[in-house]
Order: structure tokens, then C-alpha cells, then sequence
């Protein structure tokens, strides 16, 4: 106990106080005879809540998810109201007891975030005391964790222009004192999250043609964040032998990379299942003070700040848009503040007890600037918040068991535009079916950020009635990501898939079709999408399987480098012959390939999902991701990182360099 410790108790003693004192004149039934009755209530309900909310953590730990939402409910109540039974002067039924809980702790809230700016200060000090009382040994203290923060789908030209800007400060101090050094590698295309976290967490980006795709071995589209299709992905790809292999944890990731242990990860998700670890740690943040009660109601917060920003975009005609709904507004409220700080809490629980390798996810950016756009404020405040979060995160292991090594990565950047059917008044799949003349398939709805809160609602299922709960709640989520079948949308022969700015064309058909067979069958169909003003080229194999790039005024082979007519690729950089040649050669490729155009002056793309951020093909800075790690562990890498599976590499010299991947420490 530090005279910090006792500044904070005192502090929070007076903000509970005032937040009863002005729930008693909101809440009618809650009376006191004096505002010392208030303060009473104040410390003998923050006294039973050390001893009571232990045993609730644990109890929800064993028996599942539904009893941590009763004990929330309930729980919070039975410690306000044996307070309120205990101090004289004090009047209340068991049902205002209910209702005074969560009233102050929304006054609470405000009251903590005025006196801190807003900080996160509560929670990591909660974490911190935590896991200094209950710190684990470990066998091995000499050798080195490494702590994997992936801050999902910033692009380094952003996140260089917010260093610069001092918008970031942590992550600036960092840099500035010569300890990190910070570089961008390139993505691969498909420059999405699945293709990136495969390669990063597994070694290889073989097999993942985009964010969702048609499947001609199993005959049905796969889309990556669906529990079932992540399973199968990861059993395709992995040798056992990922990244984190060796005594790792996943967390809140789509791929386990072989940890032996994963949490809110969509490959390992089982809806009847849970883990107790999370459901414990969960059960502790739900319970804790500074954990859900702070960020409930910082949550609704965000959903009103969601829909007020939207608003004012429509107001000051702002371009490029597309509509935010309260679907969106409450995925991101769910992401950018509840998500996070369980996130956060994991991470600390696993330094806590030495795990020497973790990966965590925080998509907060990212779906922020899908909808907003890349420097919109929210998705700089969401930057912010990531900035913040790693001062945290280095905070926390600062009292863990081993010392850890924070390495700060991005699996893609993002680009930006507006929607490819509000520019030109059709979708993809609208102008694929008029130059066949086909009944088409189409896939485009954004659904990338659902399968987060799958994730959560799915690692904290329990078999019995919470299961079941947790099973619909999945299951009603999987409605909204769920493809059609072929019977369902009367076989249409043509599926077109929006993957970003990268557009998929498929035959249902066991095999693909090269160019000249396309041609035979649907003359119209490659020259007129090459011809198209929002289509900068398509891509695809003749029947040597040679691959091409065929723009409106001419060819590139990507086979030996000759172009015939104009360049298609010359706006998108030097790589771009490079990685569309290996997209293109993969089994699971598309009969074609459709990227959009890219504006020499605005840079914009034009995405074919309603996104006015986007990433999947080439142009602007969807594929520029973030490297950012301790100077030592930078020395010797490789001039330039491009693909996932090469970055994989380099992370894995990175475990090695902080002692670990040898025979005395794998496991």
C-alpha cells in the first residue's frame, strides 16, 4: 500500500459517495438521513465487494456465462443493498438497490472521467494490483516473453503521420528515444485480415484468396470469420509448428498459430464449450469496478457518439461517405471500448502467469475506418485509444514474472473511396450479369466485424443453459454472415464476391476457367470489365496457365514481366506484378480477378463491399502494414518484408533472439 494507493481509495471513496448522494435525488425509494449515511454505504459496499466478488468470479468461472450476465445484474445489487441494510439511516427495497447500482455507477463514471480526462488509469491500476498479489513463477524467469499487439488494419503512412503530429504520444516516445524502431512491410494480395494472420500465425498464405471465396472442393463459399470455415482454413494450413506453438496463447484473433491455448479466437471457438480461464477473467472484469461498470456505461457512450458523428458527416457533406447505421454504431461501441478492455484484461492474466508468447488482436481502428474513412476524427481517436492501451500494456508487464519483450504490428493497411455501386449506380455483380447475360450470385455485405463479438459470445458458452443461450446468440449472428446456398438462390452458374476493392468472380464448378474459355463462353465479360471506368484490370490464367493482368488498353504477363499496350499495373507500384502473379496462381483463385481503379490524385479506390475504408486488392495504402519493435530485435531483418509468410519469419527470429524456440524452452 503506497501513498498513491491510498490517494486512489480516497478519490474513488468520494466519487462513490456523490454518486449515491445524487442517485438518492434521482432514484425515488433511496433515502438517507445525511449525506455521512451516503458515505458509510460508500466504504462498507466497496469493503463487501472484496470479499464477495471473488467468490462470484469463481462461480461463473465453473458454471458459465449466464450466471456472469445474473451476477451483474444481481450481483452488484446484493453488495449495494447489504450495504444499504448495514448503514443506519438509509431507506430502500431490494429493486431500487437494483436500479441504485447501475444509476451510480453511471454517475460514478462520469464523476471518474472528468477528474481523469477520460484515462484508463482505473482498470490497468485494478490489473496491476491484481496481478502483483497474485503473480505465478515460472520455470524459466531468464528467457524472455514476447507480447505480439496487432493493431488491426493501420497503415504505416497514418500511423507516421500521427507520430509526426505527436497525436500518439506514447508510441512517439518510444521512437524518439531510440529504444523501438518502426517500418512498414508489405502485405500480399489478398490484403486482408485472414490472408495476414495466416501467414503471420502459421507461416503461409497459401489457400486464402480474399476475405470470403468460393471453395470448388467443397462447393460453397467460405467466409473467414465463421468459427466453422476459420477451423477449416487453419486445419489446411497448419503443421503444428505456428508461431505460437511453443507455450503460446491466441487471443482474439481468427487463427490459433498451434498455442496450445487460445481464448475468443474464431478457429478454436465451440459454442457449447467455453474456457474457464476466460470466463474467470471475464467473471473478474464484469465484477470489478473499475472493469465493466467503468466501460458499460462508456460503451453506450459510444453508441451515442457513433450516431452523432455520423450525423454531423451528413451535415458538413463529407465525401467520401457511406450510411452508418445503429448496427454499425453498436459494433463499434462493442469493439472500441468493451472488447478492448477485456482484451487488455486477457493480456494481463496471461503475463501474469509468464506466458512466454502472446497474440492479441484490437481491431478498434479498423472498423472504425471502414465506416469513417482513414484520418476521419473517430478513427484518429481510435488510434489514440491504441496508443494509449500499449502505454497500459507496458505498464502491466512491468509487474509480470518475466520480462517482456512488446512487438507492435498491423496485418494490412487501408484505403479509402467511395463505394464502387454509390459511384457508378451498380453493383459488381450488377455489371457481371450484364455482360453474360447470367443470373449472378452476389456476395458484398461488409460483415467483418461481426465475427469479433461471434468470438466473445462463443469462447464464453458452457455447456447446459448458458450453452444453448450462447449457441442461438451465435447462431443468430451467423444468419447475418451466411452465404446462400446454390438451391437457395436458384444456382445461379455465376458467384461474385466483394473482397475491399478486390472483386471475385467465380464459376460453381470444380475447375477453373482459363481466359480463352471465358471468351468462347461470355465474349463481352473481360473486355467489358476492363473497359469499365470504376475497374482498373482483371486478372486471370490462359490456358497455358500463364497469368495475366488485362487492362482497358492492354496486357501485362505476369509471367515474364512483357507488357503489350499501356501497363495496367503501372498505378500501383513496382510489387504489384509480384504479389497479383501469386494471388493469381493460387488453386483457390477466382476465374477472375477485378480491381478497382485507383485515382492518381486522390488515391481513392472504389470498394465493392459498402465500405468507404476498404483493403483486399491493390492501390493506396491497404497494403503498407506496421512493424514497430524493440531496436535489438529490428538489427539484421530483411531490407524489405513482403508477404505475411516472410513477416512470419521474422517474428519467429524475434522469439528466438528473446530466448526462446530452443529445445530447453519448447514445450
Amino acid at each position: 500500500m503506497r501513498s498513491g494507493d491510498v490517494a486512489r481509495l480516497l478519490v474513488a471513496w468520494a466519487s462513490s459517495t456523490v454518486a449515491l448522494i445524487v442517485t438518492g435525488a434521482l432514484v425515488p425509494g433511496l433515502s438517507a438521513t445525511s449525506w455521512w449515511a451516503y458515505a458509510a454505504v460508500a466504504a462498507v459496499a466497496g469493503v463487501v465487494g472484496l470479499g464477495l466478488r471473488p467468490v462470484l468470479v469463481e462461480v461463473s468461472a465453473r458454471v458459465g456465462w449466464l450466471a456472469v450476465l445474473v451476477m451483474v445484474l444481481a450481483g452488484q445489487a446484493l453488495i449495494m443493498y447489504v450495504a444499504i441494510r448495514t448503514v443506519p439511516g438509509i431507506e430502500s427495497s431490494p429493486w431500487t438497490a437494483l436500479v441504485a447500482t447501475w444509476v451510480s455507477a453511471f454517475v460514478g463514471t462520469l464523476i471518474s472521467w472528468a477528474t481523469t480526462a477520460g484515462t484508463d488509469d482505473g482498470l490497468v491500476t485494478s490489473l496491476t494490483r491484481r496481478a502483483s498479489r497474485r503473480s505465478e513463477e515460472v520455470l524459466d524467469p531468464d528467457v524472455d516473453g514476447v507480447l505480439f499487439v496487432q493493431l488491426d488494419g493501420v497503415p504505416f503512412p497514418v500511423l507516421q503521420w500521427a507520430v509526426q503530429s505527436g497525436a500518439v504520444p506514447h508510441i512517439r516516445r518510444l521512437l524518439a528515444s531510440g529504444e523501438y524502431e518502426a517500418r512498414p512491410w508489405t502485405a500480399q494480395l489478398p490484403c486482408t485480415t485472414p490472408a495476414s494472420q495466416l501467414g503471420i500465425l502459421h507461416g503461409t498464405i497459401d489457400r486464402i484468396p480474399a476475405f470470403r471465396w468460393y471453395d470448388r472442393e467443397l462447393g460453397r463459399v467460405l467466409v473467414a470469420n465463421k468459427p466453422a470455415d476459420a477451423r477449416v482454413i487453419e486445419e489446411r494450413a497448419s503443421t503444428g509448428r505456428g508461431l505460437l506453438y511453443d507455450g503460446g496463447v491466441s487471443i482474439s484473433n481468427l487463427f490459433s498459430g498451434d498455442a496450445p491455448r487460445s481464448l475468443m479466437t474464431m478457429s478454436r471457438v465451440e459454442l457449447k464449450r467455453g474456457t474457464t480461464q476466460t470466463r474467470r477473467a471475464f467473471g473478474w472484469f464484469l465484477t470489478s469496478p473499475s472493469g465493466f461498470v467503468r466501460s458499460f456505461p462508456r460503451t453506450l457512450a459510444e453508441v451515442v457518439k457513433e450516431r452523432w458523428q455520423s450525423r454531423r458527416q451528413v451535415k458538413r457533406d463529407l465525401d467520401p461517405r457511406v450510411h452508418r447505421g445503429w448496427d454499425f454504431a453498436v459494433l463499434r461501441a462493442l469493439t472500441n471500448a468493451l472488447l478492448r478492455d477485456l482484451n487488455t484484461a486477457l493480456v494481463a492474466e496471461e503475463m501474469r502467469r509468464g506466458t512466454r508468447s502472446i497474440y492479441v488482436d484490437y481491431v478498434d481502428y479498423d472498423e472504425i475506418a471502414h465506416h469513417a474513412g482513414l484520418f476521419r476524427p473517430e478513427s484518429l481517436a481510435a488510434l489514440d485509444g491504441l496508443d494509449r492501451t500499449l502505454r497500459d500494456l507496458a505498464r502491466l508487464a512491468a509487474v509480470a514474472p518475466r520480462r517482456y519483450r512488446i512487438v507492435v504490428l498491423s496485418d494490412h493497411g487501408q484505403s479509402q473511396g467511395a463505394v464502387f455501386a454509390d459511384r457508378y449506380g451498380e453493383t459488381l455483380a450488377d455489371v457481371c450479369a450484364g455482360l453474360m447475360d447470367e443470373h449472378v450470385q452476389s456476395v458484398d455485405e461488409a460483415v467483418e466485424g461481426l465475427g469479433r463479438v461471434d468470438s466473445m459470445v462463443g469462447d464464453i458458452g458452457t455447456a447446459g443453459l448458458s450453452g444453448t443461450i450462447a449457441t442461438r446468440a451465435g447462431a443468430e449472428l451467423g444468419k447475418a454472415q451466411r452465404t446462400p446456398t446454390a438451391g437457395e438462390t436458384g444456382e445461379e452458374p455465376v458467384v461474385v464476391l466483394g473482397s475491399g476493392n478486390l472483386g471475385l468472380v467465380y464459376l460453381r464448378e470444380p475447375r477453373r476457367r482459363t481466359l480463352e474459355e471465358l471468351d468462347l463462353a461470355w465474349p463481352a465479360l473481360v473486355p467489358g470489365l476492363a473497359r469499365h471506368p470504376g475497374v482498373g484490370f482483371v486478372a486471370g490464367l490462359d490456358v497455358t496457365g500463364t497469368p495475366w493482368a488485362v487492362g482497358d488498353e492492354g496486357r501485362h504477363n505476369l509471367a515474364t514481366g512483357e507488357v503489350f499496350g499501356v501497363d495496367p499495373l503501372a498505378p500501383y507500384g513496382d510489387h504489384a506484378p509480384r504479389v497479383l502473379a501469386r494471388a493469381v496462381l493460387l488453386a483457390e483463385a477466382p476465374d477472375l480477378y477485378v480491381n478497382s481503379t485507383l485515382d492518381p490524385v486522390t488515391h481513392d479506390v472504389a470498394a465493392f463491399e459498402g465500405l468507404v475504408g476498404s483493403h483486399g486488392g491493390l492501390g493506396g495504402w491497404q497494403d503498407q502494414g506496421v512493424l514497430l519493435a524493440p531496436a535489438d530485435l529490428m538489427a539484421g531483418l530483411p531490407v524489405s518484408i513482403e508477404g505475411a509468410d516472410q513477416l512470419h519469419r521474422v517474428l519467429v527470429g524475434m522469439l528466438e533472439a528473446s530466448g526462446q524456440r530452443t529445445a530447453e524452452t519448447a514445450q
